[in-house]
């Protein structure tokens, strides 16, 4: 706008040089044809803000007056000025049509302080152009997250958080789920959430890692889910432990939940405490398969032999028992009851003998053999509970229980 005003000025001035040339010329009765310069067709500056400037330039032309005919006061000796028919000659210049002057852009940037824009088809020197930044494109398709962390809000933040996205990416369809996500509007209030569930700062990044699909969750779904538990007596620490230890707890309606503590009451037989018990320190066996823990306890019951009661002393006291594997279940009895010898009530008072691997049992068993210590009858002298047997470390085991030193022990092993 300042060069606009600026060269407006300029042409008021040249107008004003031209009346002062051009008047006096006019007084004294020059004759000549009337010489008119071509000058600028109006123009309108462009709108400031919201208003429209009503300037408009007009158009000035230098005009010498005396190229018509003398007057009838002239004739008769008297003289009229020559501004009486000035504007019958601007009004007829005006009526013909004006075209703008040819004037190049080189001669407007020579008057003009500003530098004009740059082109874009405007050649660069080499140091410029490596000088250049480009930022770079987001890939169309990609099987990597990392690829999208530089372009993403929310998976920088996920990442800061300390989600594994190498994790979430292997989750069906979790990484298209994160890039539709937005961290504030769609993140941050789940995130809340889990905190006032009791789930700890260090564990969200962990817990998201394995459920990132609680962020598509409804939040007031997720409410009612809490709400459930917590009119099962649940405490707010022991749901706390619960969400955290079994992260797709809260993915689960309120009637599947009612569902899977209803079928371990019934089909263990369990009392609504020792049921709670269970599944507190077993959360997973709500949220896991059902099949796999009906095989087992037929298992239990059918191929192993054990009585249903003894099922469930094995299985409160060893919850893991539920969602062991068949065969290793299987093979853990085989060695402990007919190779040790150790009794179905024997294995009712020590099921966590079940949790341990086989190949400890044995070398410790095939170790106390050799040393004439294999005594697991409560009844006689020198007697080895099962508990101690697989619980121990080697070194307390082979001082206090063998009687021999590690090396001895490391010694055996090499044999077999």
């Amino acid at each position: 706008m300042a060069l606009w005003a600026r060269q407006v000025s300029r042409w008021c001035c040249l107008l004003q040089a031209a009346r002062a040339a051009e008047f006096p010329r006019g007084l004294r009765g020059r004759s000549s044809t009337a010489q008119v310069r071509r000058g600028f067709a109006p123009l309108a500056l462009p709108p400031s803000g919201n208003e429209v400037l009503p300037w408009r330039l007009q158009v000035y032309r230098h005009v010498s007056v005396g190229s018509c005919s003398a007057p009838d006061s002239a004739k008769d000796g008297s003289f009229s000025s020559p501004e009486c028919n000035l504007p019958s000659l601007v009004k007829q210049e005006q009526a013909k049509s004006e075209t703008l002057p040819d004037l190049s852009a080189k001669t407007l940037y020579e008057d003009w302080d500003d530098i004009p824009p740059s082109s874009a088809l405007e050649e660069i020197s080499e140091e410029e152009a490596v000088q250049i930044i480009a930022e770079p494109l987001l890939p169309l398709q990609s099987s990597t997250l990392r690829d999208y962390v530089d372009h993403s809000e929310t998976l920088a933040k996920l990442v800061h958080l300390g989600v594994d996205l190498s994790q979430v990416e292997k989750r069906q369809k979790a990484g298209q789920l994160l890039l539709t996500l937005d961290f504030e509007k769609d993140i941050r209030k789940i995130l809340l959430f889990l905190k006032d569930v009791g789930v700890e700062d260090n564990q969200l990044g962990p817990f998201l890692t394995k459920n990132p699909y609680i962020l598509a969750e409804d939040l007031e779904a997720l409410e009612t889910r809490v709400a459930y538990l917590k009119s099962k007596k649940f405490g707010k620490a022991e749901i706390a432990q619960m969400v955290s230890r079994a992260p797709y707890l809260l993915l689960f309606s309120v009637e599947r939940l009612d569902n899977r503590l209803g079928f371990f009451k019934n089909e263990l037989g369990l009392s609504v405490k020792k049921t709670k018990d269970l599944v507190i320190r077993l959360p997973r066996l709500l949220t896991g398969k059902l099949e796999p823990v009906k095989e087992n306890l037929q298992v239990c019951q059918i191929e192993l032999g054990f009585q249903r009661n003894e099922i469930q002393q094995i299985v409160f006291k060893t919850p893991k028992i539920l969602t062991a594997s068949k065969k290793r279940l299987k093979q853990t009895f085989d060695y402990l009851h007919n190779i040790m010898g150790i009794p179905h009530h024997m294995l009712t008072r020590f099921p966590q003998v079940f949790n341990s691997k086989l190949l400890r049992i044995r070398e410790r068993h095939m170790f106390l053999t050799f040393l004439g210590r294999a005594q697991y009858d409560p009844t006689q002298p020198s007697y080895i509970s099962l508990d101690q047997l697989v619980s121990l470390p080697d070194e307390v085991f082979c001082t206090e229980i063998a009687k021999a030193s590690i090396q001895d022990f490391e010694k055996f092993l090499k044999t077999l």
